[in-house]
């Protein structure tokens, strides 16, 4: 049984008395997700607009020429970075790892609180170094996502001189602030549960924060170390990197490096990235979705063991994103073998989220909508990637709008579907108030059906070979002249989902002033954080006392007892139950 690490006595908490140390240099982990979080969206509506001109430029390449070649791989870059690691990472640990860990685990905060408000600025930072890249000299790297060198720092590419190395400097700092944060919450998990509160007690939100924690501890430095080694490389001419090359007809000072080691590094962080995202996401899925289906969650065991099972083979599945490097084909066999290994995981998710919808008293909230949306996506975006992992299908396939749509199906719709459940769901959790059920479930469907408009034509134009990173198609002969009407169609698709997101930011705010005053647990939930004594919680989070947990998180429709749901901290000598009938309780 764990200790609670933090003192159970409210005048121990020191309130924040002033503006400033309650709001800009709180040690309050809710203000600290809020602040995460809001800085994430902002710089992620950056990298939805960037899109929006990327997808402008290619549908309608005659109209829109306000968009050069240089301007569009940087806009590429820029979009592809801001969304995996500066929205998506930052939103889903340093927003809702911040919000939900000290209130779920029954804790009032975070162990080193004034760690966590160090984490938020150092990640601050970090996007205020990124933003600097678009003004600086050159403008900002036009690389590509993936940064590889010899191009990355190479006369040609654009951003070669003070966008790369900003771009390296923001990516160092950012990783600095993760590691803060990160090892905050795994202390916090592993001492700061309250009593009664076991790990297998934890809902499937901690769960997976925890494990995605933990891949980010051990794979940031990969893509640390490799950022550190290239800017080496730009700034003090080291060749880690770096071969003999000649560029523009001039040979360069550099010999000996490997850019395949680059790859390497990068995508032994890039393939855990792929999970450090997706493993908060299928917690908080979980959650949303047994609350809303009324039911507990099925095979909630080989659900925490199939996070810990994806965690551990995450990390070695990376070389599949390097099929046409000249791998050896041994190498190919192994890596694809792992790949398909780690979809039965995946897979034992999917089914247990479905059954767990089997025969349940589904309530189709805008929470439980984004949910079932997810399942969709993330399905149809696993199963492309089954496609990806068989190296004779891959070649063929890499670098084309194939892989674009693979990859946006599964890393960038399915985990955004889970930030709109997450958000619409704990909404009222984090004001007070409810938010506007019409405007959520327009938001949900022009959401939902616009990215299949986006991405299945997508996924026929990869077919066709049409490849990625183009600026434009031209008069290309192996691409028929219907490839371009299609993109014309998913250009007219992104842009209505792009301005649809709005209806989302107009929810927030209208709802914070106007929105119905919420109920003290208004969907009905067992877990922690909606037994609080104020909504929304107030510093230290529990009053005087901390609560106890009897049970665990999914005590719901209880055979023989009168409630549909039984919270945690309610022990079994208060729950009422149906005269004549015996409470059956379940754990796990």
């Amino acid at each position: 049984m764990a200790h609670v690490a933090i003192a159970d006595q409210a005048d121990e908490l020191h309130d924040p008395t002033s503006f400033i140390t309650k709001y800009v240099w709180s040690q309050d982990h809710k203000v600290i997700a809020i602040q995460y979080g809001g800085t994430a969206i902002a710089v992620g509506l950056l990298a939805l607009v960037l899109s929006g001109m990327m997808r402008l430029q290619l549908g309608f390449p005659e109209t829109f020429d306000f968009i050069d070649p240089s301007s569009y791989l940087q806009f590429v870059t820029m979009h592809g970075l801001i969304m995996v690691i500066y929205l998506l990472t930052a939103l889903l640990l340093g927003g809702f790892g911040n919000y939900l860990i000290p209130l779920q685990l029954g804790a009032r905060d975070m162990v080193f609180p004034y760690l966590n408000m160090l984490s938020y600025w150092t990640y601050l930072l970090s996007v205020i170094i990124l933003i600097a890249s678009f003004f600086a000299p050159g403008g900002p790297t036009g690389a590509g996502w993936t940064l590889y060198p010899p191009q990355a720092i190479t006369q040609g590419t654009p951003g070669y001189d003070w966008g790369i190395v900003l771009m390296l400097l923001s990516l160092t700092v950012f990783i600095v602030a993760f590691t803060m944060g990160g090892l905050n919450y795994v202390t916090t998990v592993l001492q700061s549960r309250t009593k009664g509160m076991t790990l297998m007690r934890m809902p499937l939100s901690i769960w997976g924060i925890f494990v995605a924690t933990i891949l980010g501890l051990l794979a940031f430095p990969a893509l640390l170390v490799s950022a550190i080694m290239m800017l080496f490389d730009k700034l003090l001419g080291t060749s880690f990197f770096m071969p003999a090359i000649i560029s523009f007809g001039e040979s360069l000072d550099y010999s000996g490096g490997s850019p395949i080691l680059f790859q390497h590094l990068f995508w032994f962080f890039g393939h855990p990235e792929v999970y450090i995202v997706a493993l908060p996401a299928f917690g908080m899925v979980s959650d949303v979705i047994a609350v809303h289906a009324r039911k507990n969650i099925f095979g909630y065991r080989m659900m925490v063991w199939a996070i810990v099972a994806i965690g551990v083979l995450s990390f070695v599945v990376w070389a599949h994103h390097m099929y046409v490097s000249g791998m050896h084909p041994a190498f190919g066999f192994f890596f694809a073998t792992t790949t398909l290994i780690i979809a039965v995981p995946t897979a034992i998710k999917v089914y247990n989220w479905v059954l767990t919808l089997w025969r349940g008293n589904i309530q189709l909230t805008v929470p439980m909508l984004f949910a079932i949306g997810f399942i969709f996506t993330f399905t149809h975006g696993g199963l492309t990637g089954l496609f990806l992992g068989n190296v004779v299908i891959d070649l063929p396939l890499s670098d084309t709008y194939f892989v674009v749509a693979h990859f946006h199906m599964v890393m960038g719709v399915s985990p955004i579907m889970v930030l709109f459940a997450a958000l619409y769901h704990w909404y009222p959790l984090m004001t007070g108030r409810m938010f506007h059920e019409g405007l959520g479930k327009a938001h949900f469907w022009i959401t939902f059906l616009g990215t299949y408009a986006i991405y299945l034509p997508m996924h026929y134009l990869g077919f066709l070979g049409v490849p990625r990173r183009y600026y434009a198609m031209g008069s290309t002969d192996f691409i028929p002249e219907s490839a371009q009407t299609l993109n014309a169609n998913i250009t007219i698709a992104a842009l209505i989902v792009g301005a649809a997101q709005l209806l989302f930011i107009i929810n927030v705010i209208w709802s914070l002033r106007y929105g119905k005053k919420s109920e003290p647990n208004p969907w009905g939930a067992t877990s922690l954080e909606w037994q609080t004594p104020d909504l929304p919680p107030k510093h230290g989070n529990w009053g005087s006392t901390l609560p106890e947990v009897h049970r665990w998180a999914y005590d719901f429709s209880v055979p023989g007892a009168v409630s549909d749901f039984i919270p945690q901290n309610m022990p079994s000598s208060e729950v009422e139950v149906v005269p004549g009938e015996t409470l059956h309780e379940e754990e796990g």
